[in-house]
C-alpha cells in the first residue's frame, strides 16, 4: 500500500475526520414558499444536496483507500498508526450506540454484537477457560426404605 496519508499519524488523523465529515452530508437553504406571515418572512428548509450517510467500516478502509476489508484490519492490527485507525473504527461504533436511542434500534443492537459487544453494551471480553466446581456429597441421615416391609410405625 502506498498511500501518503499513512505517512504520519497527523495526515491519518485528517483523512479520517474528513471521512466524518463527508458521511454528514451537504445541504442548503432555501425558502419555503407560502409558510410567510404578514410578520414573518418564509421558513428556511434544509434541501439536501447529498444526503447524509451511515458510518460504515467499508466506506472508511475506502475512503482510506485500501483495496479490502483484510488489509484495512490488517493494517488496524499492525500498521505504525494503527492507534489513530483503532480511533476511527471507535468513531464508527460511536455512532451505532447512539442509534441505540432511536425507536427501532434493532440494526444497532445486531452490528454491535457483531463488533463484540454482549447483551449489556459492554465489550465482550475473551472467556477465562474453563472452571473447575468441586462437589462435597454429604450425608443426610438414615438410609431411605426400600420397600414398605422396611417402615416401622411408632
Amino acid at each position: 500500500m502506498n498511500q501518503p496519508y499513512l505517512a504520519s499519524e497527523a495526515s491519518l488523523t485528517s483523512r479520517i475526520n474528513d471521512y466524518f465529515i463527508f458521511i454528514e452530508g451537504e445541504y442548503h437553504l432555501e425558502n419555503k414558499p407560502g409558510k410567510e406571515t404578514k410578520d414573518q418572512p418564509a421558513p428556511a428548509q434544509k434541501m439536501w444536496d447529498r444526503e447524509p450517510q451511515p458510518a460504515t467500516f467499508t466506506d472508511l478502509a475506502l475512503h482510506l483507500g485500501f483495496n479490502s476489508l483484510q488489509a484495512f484490519d490488517n493494517y488496524t492490527e499492525n500498521g505504525k498508526f494503527n492507534e489513530t485507525l483503532k480511533w476511527g473504527r471507535l468513531r464508527i461504533e460511536a455512532s451505532y450506540e447512539r442509534k441505540l436511542h432511536a425507536q427501532s434500534a434493532a440494526g444497532a443492537i445486531f452490528a454491535l454484537k457483531n463488533m463484540g459487544w454482549n447483551e449489556r453494551g459492554e465489550a465482550k471480553q475473551q472467556p477465562e477457560g474453563p472452571k473447575t466446581v468441586t462437589v462435597t456429597v454429604l450425608d443426610s441421615g438414615p438410609r431411605p426404605a426400600e420397600s414398605e416391609k422396611e417402615v416401622v410405625l411408632s
